[in-house]
């Protein structure tokens, strides 16, 4: 009980749209999602969408990079994406930027969709009481809220001043709203120490945060500070601490990155989710931005069923690795993009140039399988889960 008491907290409409948009409908879309694939069908179970490259904050290691005014999807574009992916069972989708709240539009779309279920990544800064209220009456988004460390570590890492402060207050507005409530963490170098303790799930959990998602810091962008990166030893005991975590914790973690029995996998390599960026073009995951592929080429099931692009992406990166290809091989990514005349999609002319010489770094794929000791998590992964863990 004790692990749900802050979800029980929360607006009575928020917690049935939750269950029925993103909880029954998201198994339903999982199956049928299931049933595709034995099929040799294509068509991702959830999709994520950035619907803007703005953002008010300059973060280490951040993948989007504008040239000039920043690019953001017309409310026409969103509505074609999302009616096309009902069709299929789809009705989950996690809404990126840049800052996805600075998208003129967002309220609009939310409100159009109201049998789909959306999780919003944002840094917070922006969320006040009239959005938190806004979303209060719509039911049917999760604010997924970045906190990147302590007071020093969430300022160098965030690239502006008093970013904690900002990030707990958005957090204190969004719960005391009744919405569903997620904190999400970059884990690296400078924060893992605060990320795997005590003190921060206890701080999170006291202020009403439902559910914590993990990830593992992947240097890419301008500013890609390899140096933050977690070692193998890091990584080991980030799933040390997730696995022991789910049993003690009064609090939902969620990872993207093993399954119940511990083996890792990459949502894109499974075709569970793809992502779409604010110039429509779909891309395997967003930090692997490269692409063959856009939504305004026809039907969004003909465009994934023709793509050549991501056929190969996903049987070629299976026989390399089960982890993550950016990290592990920077240049045969580079090269596949090469041979495959794929677009690059990041706004910086130098992608190719830094790929190819580039570090190979770990990552989750080569950490020791450890199972899931909960029983939940272990049903939840193997039946639904995996959907709030897409975006990798």
């Amino acid at each position: 009980m004790s692990l749900l008491r802050n979800f029980l907290k929360s607006d009575l409409h928020c917690i049935w749209k939750f269950s029925y948009n993103l909880g029954w409908k998201g198994i339903i879309g999982f199956n049928k999602f299931q049933k595709r694939k034995m099929k040799g069908e294509i068509f991702p179970a959830f999709q994520f969408i950035s619907v803007t490259d703005d953002c008010n904050l300059s973060c280490q290691g951040c993948w989007v990079t504008k040239e000039g005014k920043g690019s953001s999807l017309d409310l026409k574009a969103l509505n074609k994406i999302i009616t096309e992916s009902k069709r299929y069972g789809s009705y989950f989708y996690g809404i990126l930027g840049g800052e996805p709240l600075m998208y003129s539009d967002l309220m609009t779309l939310f409100r159009s969709h109201p049998d789909c279920y959306f999780q919003l990544f944002t840094n917070g800064t922006l969320l006040n009481d009239k959005i938190a209220n806004e979303l209060k009456m719509l039911a049917n988004v999760t604010p997924l809220i970045s906190l990147e460390g302590n007071e020093n570590v969430s300022d160098i890492r965030r690239g502006s001043n008093r970013v904690f402060e900002r990030t707990i207050r958005a957090i204190e507005t969004s719960t005391s709203h009744g919405l569903i409530t997620g904190v999400a963490i970059s884990v690296c170098k400078s924060n893992i120490d605060m990320a795997l303790s005590d003190y921060f799930i206890d701080m999170l959990h006291s202020r009403g945060v439902v559910y914590v998602w993990y990830y593992i810091y992947r240097p890419t962008g301008e500013n890609p500070h390899y140096e933050l990166a977690l070692s193998d030893e890091e990584i080991l005991r980030l799933r040390k601490f997730l696995v022991d975590g789910r049993v003690k914790y009064p609090i939902v973690m969620i990872d993207s990155y093993w399954g119940a029995d511990g083996e890792p996998f990459c949502p894109a390599v499974e075709g569970l989710s793809h992502h779409i960026n604010p110039g429509g073009n779909i891309e395997p995951c967003p930090v692997i931005q490269f692409s063959a592929d856009h939504i305004n080429e026809g039907e969004l099931k003909t465009v994934y069923e023709q793509s050549e692009f991501l056929k190969c992406f996903k049987s070629e990166v299976n026989g390399l690795t089960k982890g993550c290809i950016l990290m592990e091989d920077p240049q045969w990514l580079a090269k596949f993009a090469t041979d495959h005349h794929a677009k690059n999609t990041s706004n910086r002319s130098d992608l190719y140039e830094h790929l190819s010489s580039g570090s190979k770094i770990c990552s989750h794929g080569s950490c020791e399988k450890i199972p899931e000791k909960s029983r939940i998590y272990r049903i939840a992964k193997k039946r639904a889960f995996f959907g709030l863990g897409a975006y990798g």
